[in-house]
Parts: structure tokens; C-alpha cells; sequence
């Protein structure tokens, strides 16, 4: 029996979803990557940024309803020096790989929505304990090292057709 965990940075599959001009659906999400009676779905995480405690409120709890355990944290708003302008950000890194590295004894797999680069040290750290690691995202918006350091990686336009929300 494979045993998997899925971790998902919410906020990069957001931006990688709105630049592919779709979006998946966490429910099918679950459904195709445990659709082999050989694999069990010991952990999924889902990490978001909130604007305050309300924010998302229905859509958090609906991903807890699928069995996510969801992660937030409060949007920090900084200056961007080369736009010009103010933005949001919520940076949720540290906290996937504390729940990785924290429930690690329990999976053999590992399933990462994300494309972000500072992963790459701790993909390498996981694949060296015989964790197998696929990194699912999108061309364009995946780090060439987090590329290079996966087990597998799937472009989610590949797999549109089995996770895409109706």
C-alpha cells in the first residue's frame, strides 16, 4: 500500500490556475490522486492567506468538509519597490515544510502543488529518506531548481481534464 500526503500552497495555485484560465477542483484533486486502490491518503494540507479571520471562511470550511487540514495565515500588505505599488502577501513555506518534515514517518509519497524555488532544500532532504516527491504546476511559474530536484513533475494543464472544476 503507497502512502501518500498532498500539500498544497494555495496561494501559488492560484496564480498558476488564474494564468492557465482554469481552475481545479480540491474535491477531483483527491478523487484522481487516490483513484488506485493501492494508494491511501494519509494527509492533505492546504495553506492559504487570509485577509482576517472571516476571509475565505466558506471555502476553508469546505475544504475541511473533503478532509484538508488547512493552514492560514494573515495577509502582511508591503511595498513593492519595482511596481510602484502595495501588495499582499502571505508566505506559508515554512509552515508545509514543518507539516512535511513533521508527519514525514507517515507517507511514502509526497504530492506538492507548488512551483516555488525555496523548496528545494527540503525536496532533496525528503527524497534522501526514499520519499518519493511530484511537484505539480505550471510552465512558466515553476522553479527551474524545485524542477530539478523532484521525483516527478506534472504540469497541471496535463491533467486539466481528470481535476478541473465543473
Amino acid at each position: 500500500m503507497a502512502r501518500l500526503s498532498i500539500f498544497v500552497d494555495g496561494n501559488n495555485m492560484f496564480y498558476a490556475q488564474q494564468k492557465n484560465g482554469w481552475f481545479f477542483d480540491p474535491r477531483k484533486v483527491l478523487s484522481y490522486f487516490t483513484q488506485h486502490e493501492k494508494t491511501q491518503l494519509m494527509n492533505a494540507f492546504w495553506y492559504t492567506g487570509i485577509k482576517d479571520s472571516q476571509d475565505q471562511r466558506g471555502f476553508r470550511d469546505a475544504l475541511i468538509s473533503l478532509g484538508y487540514t488547512v493552514r492560514t495565515k494573515i495577509l502582511k500588505e508591503y511595498y513593492d519597490d519595482n511596481s510602484g505599488r502595495y501588495s499582499q502577501k502571505a508566505n506559508l513555506d515554512i509552515e508545509i515544510v514543518i507539516d512535511m518534515f513533521n508527519t514525514v514517518e507517515q507517507y511514502d509519497s509526497v504530492i506538492l502543488f507548488s512551483g516555488d524555488g525555496d523548496f528545494e532544500r527540503a525536496i532533496e532532504l525528503l527524497r534522501s529518506k526514499n520519499t518519493h516527491i511530484t511537484v505539480i504546476s505550471t510552465e512558466g511559474m515553476i522553479a527551474r531548481e524545485l524542477r530539478n530536484v523532484t521525483d516527478r513533475y506534472i504540469d497541471l494543464n496535463s491533467i486539466r481534464q481528470f481535476i478541473e472544476k465543473s
